[in-house]
This record gives C-alpha cells, structure tokens and sequence, in this order.
C-alpha cells in the first residue's frame, strides 16, 4: 500500500504493509521497495500518490503484467481519471 498515512493506516489494520508518501521522492522509493519485495502480487495506491510518479504507474497499469496495480481514490474523494483517458493512453486507441 503506497499513499498517505491515513490509508496507510487503514490498510495495516487489516494486516496489509505500505509506506506513507508526501512527495515524489517518497513516492519513488515506495514503489521502488514494493518492486523489489517478490512476495508483493499486488500494489494498491492512492491517486494521489499515484499521481506523483504518473508515468511509472502507467507503464504498469497497462504494459505490465505483473505486479498487479490496484489505484484508489484519495479519502474522502471520488475517482477523478476518465476511463476512456486511461484506455486512449494504455492502447492508442480512442473509444
């Protein structure tokens, strides 16, 4: 789990690990550590976070197969990406 300390929080009381991010910085080396962890299958991170290192969330969310990248919305916020954006990005195709 990679996002701010509240969810973070969230998630370790259900026996999931993360790491609270404030910026980029942080951001990268939480996703960096989560890479290197094999036992991880999933990554879940806020959009927020997310939003931090873009790009690299991307490439994994639709050229990667593993890990699997699970992007949620921050607290208290509903999911702002388009849908059709993400496709249009992930297949160059526009639907």
């Amino acid at each position: 789990m990679i996002g701010d300390e509240d969810t973070v929080l969230g998630f370790s009381l259900v026996g999931l690990s993360g790491q609270a991010v404030h910026d980029e910085a942080e951001a990268r080396d939480a996703w960096a550590k989560a890479l290197d962890d094999k036992s991880n299958a999933v990554i879940i991170i806020t959009e927020k976070a997310a939003d931090m290192i873009r790009e690299t969330v991307d490439r994994y969310l639709f050229s990667e197969s593993f890990p699997l990248v699970v992007e949620i919305p921050n607290p208290g916020e509903s999911f702002s990406r388009d849908l059709r954006v993400l496709v249009n990005e992930a297949i160059g195709v526009s639907i």
